[in-house]
């Protein structure tokens, strides 16, 4: 086996001395990264994280980051040539030239520089899942709660803007109100850090879909679901009457639509002031505001996020909350653990793709083991983490050949943020070509004095018995995705109702992820990195149908997922489609756009409010199970029982926290309340009014053997009221809010 170890001793073009080396610790690894590609060859460096894009070559210049900087903040950007962008305390989002990340490191002002990629992406029956329907069908709640002065904001990318379902329900009057195009070319006169935004109906049908809705219609489906008027079909959102606001930001999947001289510019920083965005256009129309996310990224122990979370609790408030995807993590192993005692833990590496990457924590030294399988021959790569210490900037890199098959394992050290008497480990082994096939290669954590665990970011843990059976470690847990996995952000989860779908041509679809309100498998699970409970909630999100892009349908007519459109039809001249998706990016707009009806209710909701309300009202569908837990969090929201509970109706005696399954209660045109039936009462029952406030101000006895009735209300104010059936059986007892 031919090795050599490649000990990276980076100079910076502009520092001579090791002295005055950039202070890598205040900076993120891909800040690291970049500044290493900087420094040294291309050839050198090829192996981390190269923009997979070769569209343009022109040079990397500069870095959207957070920064925190302790005093003079405008003087030491200024100094520097970065760009402020926004400015929350003590942290800026900024823009930095490359060339100047390793000096900005060396003033002591600046406390720490974070920045790290975007993230990847990861409706008919839904609304009656999560006990929607009484809010805004007539069933119980009064008509004002459906989204009605709220603003939806969804951050996604590939918008179709002209689909239907983006008017209101008779598809005349327009809803969405602006878009920020994070990667529109047409930056003319644009006084955006990147893109431009599009604002007002007649601009934002003429631009017609976000720049990259030619290839992407995530964004139009997540839409559909927070908030979709649904236009003559059943596939409405939640929250349908609410106003909408976009930002179509850079994602993974967006890479070849960017040139490489712009691609570091689309980080964490960026997406914070698309947030931003959305945000202070609510607060410019006086509005409260819910963000859906379906998007994240891996966790770290570096603490990539810290200043994102900073940011993040700046954002949000009062009439301010934000909602983001668990992650689609859940089906794979991602996490072992190694506990004191215990010789050895590992498991088989594999990637669809060149790479595979986790990070180990350990209280202890250990050895770390990198074995390759190759026609009987075991290449084997050892290193004890005390040897990785004692390297420069604590990063070990070895490069070995396998049949001519480049291997690289990079290792790099770093305190835990959580506890700094733990010590992590970034690893990364990368081949040129496919990782674990046709040869295998697995990674082993090695001394028994040491309690590790191992956290996979890329690729899989595969066991192969065959070759080794000890090596089989791995749970399907500790997956969770930031942002979601920050502690005021709202997580979800998703669940599973249907089991397919019969598409546009006829043909029965299979997808069963479960059923009946059961967590489906793919869903990923906590906890967090730092030990807390998440998703907070669960919603619907296994096989759900909503909204298409045109654009994308008329540009791939053959792609696989085409084949999930449940129906195509026109408006003005195209061809729309309804199209079923599945995921947590599905179950996410749920759950904002049922946040939406709760803020309706009460547009001064904080986070820490809607955290209450899920937790005292979520469905608990899995009874086996003790709540909150890593699985479901709360349960799956219940948007009538929310709503209950925001109007301060739970937990008042006499009242119940439920709609009775077989009574349709409505106000009538003359100011009374009409009561009926599903079949014919057999003994008296009771209805009784209450004030919202619990107050009982009216009680009724209703005989028997009568289908329909009407009880007078018509002297009491006009407003919200609870109105309670006390039959003798499940299905005939609850209470209902009316406005009379």
């Amino acid at each position: 086996m031919k090795r050599t170890l490649l000990v990276f001793l980076l100079t910076a073009v502009f520092v001579s001395m090791q002295s005055q080396r950039p202070q890598y610790g205040k900076m993120s690894t891909m800040l690291r990264q970049v500044v290493h590609q900087q420094q040294a060859t291309h050839k050198k460096r090829a192996f981390k994280y190269t923009p997979s894009t070769n569209r343009h070559r022109s040079t990397i210049q500069e870095v959207c980051s957070f920064i925190r900087i302790s005093q003079d903040g405008d003087e030491v950007l200024a100094n520097n040539h970065c760009r402020k962008l926004a400015q929350y305390g003590d942290i800026y989002i900024a823009s930095i030239p490359i060339d100047r990340m390793g000096v900005l490191s060396l003033d002591p002002r600046v406390l720490r520089i974070e920045a790290n990629r975007s993230h990847q992406v990861h409706t008919d029956i839904t609304a009656q899942h999560v006990n929607a329907l009484p809010a805004y069908e007539g069933i119980g709640l009064p008509q004002a709660y459906t989204g009605k002065d709220v603003v939806m904001g969804v951050m996604d990318i590939g918008f179709d803007l002209t689909h239907p379902t983006f008017y209101d329900a008779t598809a005349s009057q327009y809803r969405i109100k602006r878009m920020w195009d994070h990667i529109s070319p047409d930056t003319l006169n644009s006084n955006f850090y990147v893109g431009r935004d599009y604002v007002g109906t007649e601009e934002l049908l003429s631009v017609a879909h976000s720049y990259d809705g030619l290839e992407q219609t995530h964004g139009t489906h997540t839409l559909g679901i927070a908030a979709g008027s649904g236009y003559n079909s059943p596939y409405r959102g939640i929250a349908y009457e609410s106003d909408i606001c976009l930002v179509a930001n850079a994602c993974s999947e967006d890479l070849p639509l960017i040139d490489s001289a712009n691609v570091y510019k689309y980080t964490y920083a960026t997406d914070a002031l698309g947030f931003k965005y959305i945000f202070d256009y609510a607060d410019s129309v006086g509005k409260p505001c819910v963000i859906s996310f379906s998007e994240g990224s891996p966790q770290d122990f570096y603490g990539y996020d810290i200043l994102y979370y900073a940011i993040l609790d700046s954002l949000m408030g009062p009439g301010h909350i934000l909602v983001a995807s668990a992650g689609n993590d859940g089906d794979y192993p991602s996490y072992f653990h190694k506990e004191l005692g215990r010789e050895l833990a590992g498991n088989f590496l594999y990637s669809t793709n060149d790479h595979c990457s986790g990070t180990i924590k350990t209280d202890h030294d250990i050895d770390i083991r990198t074995v390759v399988y190759h026609g009987g021959i075991n290449d084997t790569i050892l290193v004890n983490t005390s040897q990785i210490l004692e390297l420069p900037d604590s990063e070990y890199v070895d490069t070995f050949y396998v049949d001519d098959i480049r291997y690289i394992v990079d290792i790099y050290a770093y305190p835990s943020c959580y506890d700094e008497k733990e010590m992590c480990y970034d690893y990364i082994i990368v081949a040129m070509g496919r990782l674990g096939s046709p040869d295998r290669v697995s990674l082993e954590l090695i001394g028994r004095e040491a309690d590790v665990d191992y956290y996979k970011t890329s690729g899989y843990l595969v066991p192969r018995p065959e070759i080794n059976p000890l090596l089989n470690d791995g749970e399907n847990i500790c997956n969770i995705h930031s942002p979601a996995s920050a502690p005021n952000v709202i997580c979800v989860g998703a669940t599973g109702y249907r089991t397919g779908i019969t598409n546009y041509l006829g043909v029965y679809k299979s997808n069963d992820r479960g059923t009946d309100g059961i967590r489906s498998g793919y869903s990923s699970v906590g906890p967090t990195y730092d030990g807390r409970i998440k998703p907070d909630v669960v919603a619907p999100g296994t096989n759900i149908i909503s909204s298409y892009s045109s654009y994308y349908l008329e540009n791939h007519p053959t792609a696989n997922d085409i084949s999930w459109d449940v129906e195509h039809f026109d408006f003005n001249g195209r061809t729309y489609a309804w199209n079923t998706n599945t995921g947590t990016s599905m179950s996410t707009p749920v759950v904002a756009g049922a946040i939406a009806l709760w803020l309706q209710a009460n547009p001064r909701l904080t986070p820490n409010d809607v955290m209450g309300v899920i937790s005292r009202t979520s469905q608990q569908v899995d009874g086996s199970l003790s709540y909150p837990n890593i699985y479901y969090g709360y349960g799956q929201i219940d948007v009538y029982k929310g709503l209950l509970d925001v109007l301060g109706t739970v937990g008042i005696d006499g009242i119940s926290d439920h709609q009775p399954k077989a009574v349709a209660i409505r106000p009538t045109a003359d100011g009374m309340v009409g009561i009926m039936f599903g079949q014919m009462p057999q003994l008296p029952f009771t209805v009784q009014v209450y004030q919202v406030t619990g107050s009982l101000l009216r009680s009724f006895t209703i005989p028997e053997s009568q289908m329909s009735v009407t009880v007078d209300v018509r002297d009491l104010p006009h407003g919200v009221y609870v109105v309670q059936v006390n039959g003798l059986t499940p299905e005939t007892r609850g209470s209902t809010l009316v406005r009379l």
